[in-house]
């Protein structure tokens, strides 16, 4: 098979959560533990960071990474949901996976995928840490899918575990109330291994002690650094807290023998996008008319950036938006300026909320706006209606944002 090929298999035959939704989502690691087995246990051969939460755990990966690649480390990121190529997935020091790895190993393995029913994100998983242990990474940066206790990432015993944050969001698999959200997250805890976690509330703090007490692990709170004077090329101004997580992580590694300096930690924060080539995060595609993009897609993720982008000058706000349909509407409606006029869409994967459905709900209450054929479409059309001196927003899914970068 083409690469072409080898994905369209990947894509149409196997389930994908990312794409497909609940009827994709598969709580068990039973699976995932049958193809490591089948591999020889790749996941064992690696020293590992496995990153979990409910945002910033992309962004604080990739910092991560970018950290460690600055202290000289042959560094292996996986994450998701790609943005264009699934290869984008499976990196070594910010390159992504050759496209004929990809095609060998689900040859070679397909038989097997098939006789499992595999979902696309457990041999996904196998694919990286097959990857991994081949091209002997000195440690590789793992961010859990979805949830932690019963993601496909969670096979691995970690150097680290890191846990970013805790919202409502996935709650028809994770639960409905912050504490049940936090005990699936902290799932990824294991016995004698430190935690570091990023930001914790009243209700999730508890969960998180009580479970590092269990395991008899350190747990660290990122949120308590003070004096934490590094930046970042991630211009986001919720990147403050991830920025704190990454710095608390890569502590913890130096209190397990690793030496990496203050200046690694600082030229790496400066470098995630030149080291990752992390995509989507607060990205301004152009100048006059100023166009921004960003993947947040829940409400905790949303605030930050609706508080970021209200923070512009302009004088008039456009806004290219399009989410996934088991979005919770009321949820993040009340975050969004009624002040913009919205170009409604829909991105083009199976999960995506029909654009005339997604505006009737807009303008029930109060928002104006039209709707477009496409997430393309929109933005052209918002091109076309802005001066120099406006902002064209683009977001709501990680699927919009990845059609027009």
């Amino acid at each position: 098979m083409t690469y072409q090929d080898t994905l369209n298999w990947m894509f149409s035959k196997l389930p994908m959560y990312q794409r497909q939704g609940k009827a994709a989502y598969k709580a068990d690691l039973g699976n995932t533990i049958l193809l490591a087995n089948h591999l020889n246990n790749p996941e064992k051969k690696v020293k590992c960071i496995h990153v979990a939460g409910t945002n910033g755990k992309g962004s604080t990966s990739h910092m991560i990474a970018s950290i460690l690649q600055e202290s000289g480390l042959k560094v292996g990121l996986f994450t998701s949901p790609h943005l264009k190529d699934f290869r984008e997935r499976i990196k070594i020091n910010g390159v992504c996976v050759s496209e004929e790895f990809v095609i060998e190993f689900i040859n070679q393995n397909k038989t097997f995928f098939e006789s499992q029913a595999l979902s696309f994100f457990e041999m996904t998983t196998g694919m990286a840490f097959e990857y991994f242990s081949i091209h002997q990474v000195d440690v590789a940066v793992i961010e859990v899918g979805l949830g932690g206790r019963l993601d496909s990432t969670n096979i691995i015993t970690p150097l680290v575990s890191v846990i970013t944050n805790i919202g409502l969001d996935h709650t028809q698999f994770l639960g409905n109330t912050l504490e049940e959200i936090a005990n699936e997250k902290a799932g990824i805890i294991k016995p004698e291994v430190p935690v570091v976690v990023g930001e914790y509330l009243e209700a999730t703090k508890p969960v998180f002690l009580n479970k590092a007490h269990k395991n008899k692990s350190e747990i660290y709170f990122a949120q308590n650094l003070h004096h934490v004077n590094f930046e970042s090329d991630l211009k986001g101004s919720y990147q403050k807290h991830n920025i704190k997580t990454a710095v608390k992580t890569i502590q913890v590694l130096n209190l397990l023998g690793y030496k990496i300096s203050d200046i690694n930690i600082k030229k790496g924060l400066l470098n995630v996008v030149a080291n990752t080539d992390l995509k989507g995060r607060w990205q301004v595609l152009q100048e006059k008319p100023k166009i921004i993009c960003d993947t947040a897609h829940n409400e905790d993720g949303l605030k930050y950036v609706m508080n970021q982008l209200q923070a512009e000058n302009y004088e008039n706000l456009y806004i290219v938006f399009g989410v996934v349909n088991d979005k919770d509407l009321d949820s993040i409606l009340k975050l969004l300026p009624n002040h913009a006029y919205y170009f409604f869409c829909k991105s083009n994967v199976p999960r995506g909320l029909d654009a005339h459905t997604l505006a009737d709900q807009f303008i029930k209450k109060g928002f104006k706006g039209e709707i477009c054929e496409s997430v393309e479409g929109a933005l052209n059309t918002a091109k076309s209606k802005a001066s120099i001196n406006d902002v064209i927003y683009v977001g709501g899914s990680t699927f919009t944002v990845a059609e027009i970068i």
